[in-house]
């Protein structure tokens, strides 16, 4: 029994061991890799919307409007940035 008493109090000092020298340290920066379309809820404006993320170029993206409506995307500035787009899209 003391035996198995020493086995536990030796894998708790290296977990604790562990976790103190993963938490000192600096986070790591990870890169984003590309992904499938990701529908997120937001506000814009005081609003509610919805933000589809779209990272890969070969994503097609479908809407579907109410009858008698049309799709329109409007393309602008994201954030004021020059050189970098985003597109508002709505049904009209």
């Amino acid at each position: 029994m003391k035996l198995a008493g020493f086995w536990i109090g030796l894998g708790l000092l290296a977990l604790a061991l562990t976790l103190g020298f993963s938490l000192g340290r600096q986070p790591v920066a990870i890169a984003t890799a590309v992904a499938p379309p990701q529908l997120v809820r937001a506000r814009l404006m005081g609003q509610p919307v919805s933000v589809l993320y779209v990272t890969r170029s070969e994503d097609t993206v479908l809407v579907r409007c109410y009858p008698g409506q049309t799709p329109s995307l409007s393309v602008r500035p994201m954030g004021g940035q020059s050189g970098v787009q985003e597109g508002v899209l709505n049904c009209r």
